[in-house]
């Protein structure tokens, strides 16, 4: 009986520099080096010009490839009013919008909310949510918490010759980690 006590704890002892190499691993692969980003520029991608969802472009400031996909932060310029994305979901990431210039309106699960400058909105995992442009133009930062595939939607999305419709928009949500549930919102 002690000894089969004692060849447990040996192998939880043993597991633990496992677990800690590889959380070592992680911190190793992470940018050691600062960087900046200028305004009007994308890190990675330049402009992103969207297609199908709205027209936007988006200009990646931190990648997820920079921080080993913990955390992505884009700038979104917003040119189409009325437009927006359809109601979904995000299983694995949390985000963050803070309006810089114009107007949104937001449905977060039962909620709605109408964002102005200098508004922060966050949009928790796992809830379904949708926003539209109010404004003719607008500007927000986008915080996705961790990176997840979001960025590859962008990139995907722009690099389509031709404007998808509804089902080819949900095929590239869920080959992306999203899940659309519903219809973009409309503005009242």
């Amino acid at each position: 009986m002690q000894r089969n006590s004692f060849i447990a704890a040996l192998s939880a002892i043993a597991t633990v520099p496992l677990l800690s190499f590889s959380s070592m691993e992680k911190v190793i692969k992470r940018k050691t080096e600062g960087f900046k980003i200028n305004a009007g520029e994308g890190r990675v991608h330049g402009h992103i010009k969207l297609k199908g969802v709205n027209s936007n472009i988006l200009d990646v400031k931190i990648s997820g490839s920079d921080t080993d996909n913990d955390l992505a932060i884009f700038e979104q310029t917003s040119l189409s009013q009325g437009k927006g994305t359809p109601l979904h979901i995000h299983p694995g990431q949390d985000e963050i919008f803070y309006v810089l210039e114009g107007a949104y309106y937001f449905k977060v699960g039962d909620q709605t909310y109408n964002l102005s400058v200098g508004d922060s909105i966050f949009l928790p995992r796992k809830v379904p949510h949708a926003w539209t442009q109010v404004t003719e133009t607008g500007k927000m930062m986008v915080i996705v918490q961790p990176a997840g595939k979001l960025e590859n939607f962008f990139v995907a999305m722009s690099a389509l010759d031709h404007e998808p419709g509804p089902k080819e928009i949900e095929q590239l949500f869920a080959e992306n980690e999203m899940q659309v549930v519903g219809p973009p919102l409309k503005i009242d």
